[in-house]
């Protein structure tokens, strides 16, 4: 297999094995031949590694592990991912036991960030896995609906697009993927996408999610759709905060009462934290006396 030139990851730094270098570890139960690949290492194992010769079962597992969950994407990622299959299944199961964890209760933006690289990780070794492409790009839609995490709004929906887009490739019966790819869909402003992915579920819902999706395949067909894609109203919001951290209060409210204004996109974003800061910014234009004559 040809080598891909490494990736470039902060924190970490690459050792080139001499020839004939073997990965050995755990009594005697771990013995891999490495290849060429370079060694991804944390820059205080790289040093050890240098005057030691060579890196130990420890520091490399540390490394991949590390490399991987800053860059799931990085060059030779599969390889290193079979690596940690074959040598570290404890680092494995630590992994699967984190994802499970971050899914388990409410967590914050970074945390979300982090089970994504996680659940990367282990499509790495499972790639046929739909649930793990499913899981990432649920994932990716939380984060895309979350106030704080507005500037990454395009970056989060077209992802999770992707991602379940993958997995539906991989089952594509599977009615909560296809609910979610719709979801995205309906984001994106992609309509008759949208209605293709639900009028298809329909026979197999009953009761109030059957009920609630007819709802919004009636809305979409009557024309009661956001004035814009809602990911562009997201992406608004995003600008807004950045006008308000720049002292531009003026022209953060304004931005805010024109999301505010499309009532289809407010009723499906009932977003209490947009009221909030609109008020935010209406109390500091009163105080500075610019509020007059606007309402």
């Amino acid at each position: 297999m040809q080598q891909q030139p490494p990736t470039p990851i902060e924190g970490v730094r690459y050792f080139q094995p001499a020839e004939g270098f073997r990965l050995a570890g755990r009594d005697g139960l771990v013995d891999l031949a490495w290849g060429d690949l370079p060694i991804p290492l944390q820059e205080a194992d790289y040093v050890a590694a240098l005057a030691n010769g060579t890196p130990d079962y420890d520091q490399v597992g540390r490394g991949l592990y590390h490399a991987l969950r800053r860059n799931p994407d990085c060059a030779n990622a599969a390889r290193y991912a079979d690596v940690l299959q074959q040598a570290y299944p404890h680092i494995i199961a630590e992994i699967g036991g984190e994802a499970i964890m971050l899914d388990a209760r409410e967590v914050d933006l970074p945390y979300l960030d982090r089970k994504v690289s996680l659940l990367r990780i282990m499509t790495l070794i499972t790639p046929d896995n739909a649930g793990l492409w499913r899981e990432i790009g649920r994932t990716l839609m939380e984060r895309g609906g979350r106030l704080e995490a507005t500037h990454l709004a395009v970056q989060s929906w077209y992802g999770a697009e992707k991602y379940l887009a993958r997995a539906l490739a991989l089952d594509p019966d599977d009615l909560h993927t296809c609910y979610q790819y719709g979801e995205v869909s309906y984001i994106l402003g992609r309509y008759e996408e949208a209605l293709a992915q639900w009028e298809g579920l329909l026979e197999r819902c009953s009761g109030a999610e059957r009920r609630n999706l007819e709802g919004r395949i009636a809305a979409i067909r009557a024309g009661e759709r956001p004035l814009v894609p809602p990911v562009d109203y997201l992406t608004a919001l995003s600008v807004a905060f950045e006008q308000h951290q720049a002292g531009d209060i003026h022209e953060a409210a304004a931005i805010v009462e024109d999301v505010l204004a499309d009532p289809v996109f407010c009723a499906q974003f009932p977003l209490v934290e947009m009221h909030r800061f609109l008020e935010q910014c209406h109390r500091s234009l009163e105080q500075s006396g610019m509020l007059q004559g606007r309402c």
